[in-house]
């Protein structure tokens, strides 16, 4: 265990690996050493202590991989900011939502993902940035929010560009700077990301430096990364798989970042040729998309030996074929959550393969896991389904502003009740079978339904929704809607794709719309959503027949 801050973990590495690539970005020509990187995560420490932003106080970043996404996550960890975490797929209601519950003061983010104006969703919601002085922003909807820092050429009324922030670095010394990282204590929230709950919206998960630093170390231990090691990024450093599992196990040993600004499966084996990264990040759908390129054979991946595939149940044809095409022969399997920073179980690179695809492998050094009859709270037998739990260093500290919810989720024992329902081997290894809760993992996204009904109840036709995941061959799950209308209103499927567009994320919009005058029910009135699901897949079923 380290008992270190983030701020001076990046210092130690740099101490000891300064002449290490620590970044790379193949795409962009870019490459820092250890030592340089260091450094200019202090000056970008120190700019942002010149837009008067206290130890404490929520930045949030809202950007694919950039390099100053990553410049970010360990200055704004130097100088005691807590880096909020923003989906690129959010839309305004989403972004809104985020930053007012955040009490966000800073917002850093980029000018434009895709075909979405990040810019046009602002002024959408800040009308007054357009006639505010940088820092000064004076927000209705948004009181808290002071600073606007856009990564970009063009000049925006009311921001800053990411240039003068490292140029206001100037104004603020070392010493300033080195005074701040002694105020910050390991125990310290740093880190906030949002996920969905079954009720209500999206909570903000509370990650400490004590947290991301040993979940990061540990889980480079199990891939037995060491400086010697190239770890191509492409999962985005918005998620903990990104920011956790990647960057921060980097940093931990001194292994090289190789990230990408956004993932695209040619660049990814280009970029893994190129840089003869020896390790690799993704999704089952990534390296599937990887490996179905037409021209895979092209490329050289002999450098290849270890990674994780995380984020959503893994087909044992693909993992045979990252195995034996790609040849990353010690590829990994990580289990959990960003509750818990995130890794609790993990397979081991000398796992037997049918380990590393029947099981989600065992408990990280120093975690605790145990499983339980959801009734009881009792410990199940060896080989008996019940609720995965854990403790250890690696559980947050909690939800921001939302004790109930936090209390909800770790017991007075401090247990995580993850909601995943698994089995456990005599060995320790475990197994996941089914959840607790509808979460939909689609594509390694988990969606939950509650936000997406509440979104879709405003609609002025819409009398009642419920939304469920049925089965899908590329993603895993995708999103199913039942909608009942009000009297004498009319609506088609693509109105209602459209009403979606733009206001909610595009994996969030539902694939499979159905119209019903009724739910099933049960006698005491509780709606059978696993009837529905079977309703949906009888429909499907026709479809294709």
């Amino acid at each position: 265990m380290l008992d270190v801050t983030i701020g001076k973990l990046l210092e130690m590495t740099a101490e000891r690996y300064g002449e290490n690539e620590a970044v790379v970005y193949h795409e962009l020509g870019l490459r820092h050493t250890y030592s340089e990187f260091e450094k200019i995560c202090r000056a970008a420490a120190r700019g942002f202590m010149s837009l008067d932003i206290k130890k404490g106080d929520h930045i949030a970043i809202w950007a694919t991989n950039k390099p100053e996404w990553l410049i970010s996550q360990f200055s704004t960890a130097k100088m005691g900011g807590v880096l909020v975490t923003v989906n690129t797929n959010y839309r305004t209601s989403e972004l809104e939502y985020l930053l007012k519950q955040s009490d966000s003061t800073t917002l850093i983010l980029m000018e434009q993902f895709k075909d979405h104006s990040y810019m046009d969703t602002l002024y959408e919601i800040i009308p007054e940035l357009k006639t505010a002085k940088p820092g000064k922003l004076q927000s209705e909807r948004l009181p808290k929010l002071k600073n606007i820092i856009v990564l970009g050429e063009t000049r925006y009324p009311g921001t800053f560009s990411w240039d003068e922030v490292m140029d206001g670095s100037e104004s603020i010394s070392e010493e300033a700077l080195d005074r701040r990282m002694g105020e910050s204590a390991p125990g310290d929230v740093i880190n906030m990301q949002y996920t969905s709950g079954t009720t209500g919206f999206p909570k903000g998960v509370m990650l400490t430096h004590s947290n991301l630093v040993n979940n990061g170390l540990n889980v480079a231990e199990c891939m037995k990364l060491t400086e010697d090691d190239r770890l191509c990024i492409p999962v985005p450093l918005f998620h903990c798989f990104g920011c956790s599992l990647g960057s921060m196990a980097s940093v931990s040993v001194g292994a090289t970042m190789v990230p990408l600004v956004e993932f695209n499966p040619r660049t990814v084996l280009k970029t893994v040729e190129a840089e003869k990264c020896t390790a690799l990040h993704g999704v089952p759908t990534m390296f599937i998309s990887e490996l179905n390129l037409d021209d895979f054979d092209q490329y050289d991946l002999r450098s290849l030996r270890t990674g994780i595939m995380a984020g959503s149940t893994c087909p044992i044809e693909v993992m045979k074929s990252v195995v034996n095409k790609m040849g990353v022969t010690e590829i990994t399997i990580t289990y959990g959550q960003t509750e818990s920073s995130p890794g609790i179980t993990m397979t081991r690179t000398d796992d037997p393969i049918e380990l590393r695809v029947s099981s989600v492998g065992r408990a990280l050094p120093k975690v605790e896991v145990k499983i339980v009859d959801p009734a009881t709270g009792e410990e199940v037998p060896m080989g008996m389904q019940g609720e995965l739990c854990s403790r250890g260093y690696h559980v947050m500290k909690g939800y921001y502003n939302n004790p109930e919810a936090t209390e909800q989720a770790i017991d007075g024992e401090g247990w995580l009740h993850t909601g995943d329902l698994a089995v456990m081997d005599e060995n320790g290894y475990c197994k996941i079978t089914g959840r607790l809760k509808d979460m939909i993992i689609r594509g390694g996204e988990n969606i939950y339904p509650r936000e997406i009904e509440e979104f879709l109840y405003r609609h002025p036709a819409i009398a009642d929704v419920q939304v469920l995941g049925v089965p899908d061959q590329k993603y895993g799950e995708e999103v199913a809607a039942w909608i009942i209308l009000k009297a004498g209103k009319t609506m088609t499927e693509q109105e209602l794709i459209s009403y979606c567009k733009g206001n909610i994320s595009f994996h969030k919009i539902p694939r499979h719309i159905h119209f019903t005058d009724a739910y099933p029910m049960t006698a005491s009135g509780k709606i059978q959503k696993y009837k529905l699901r079977e309703q949906t897949l009888d429909l499907l079923t026709e479809r294709t027949n």
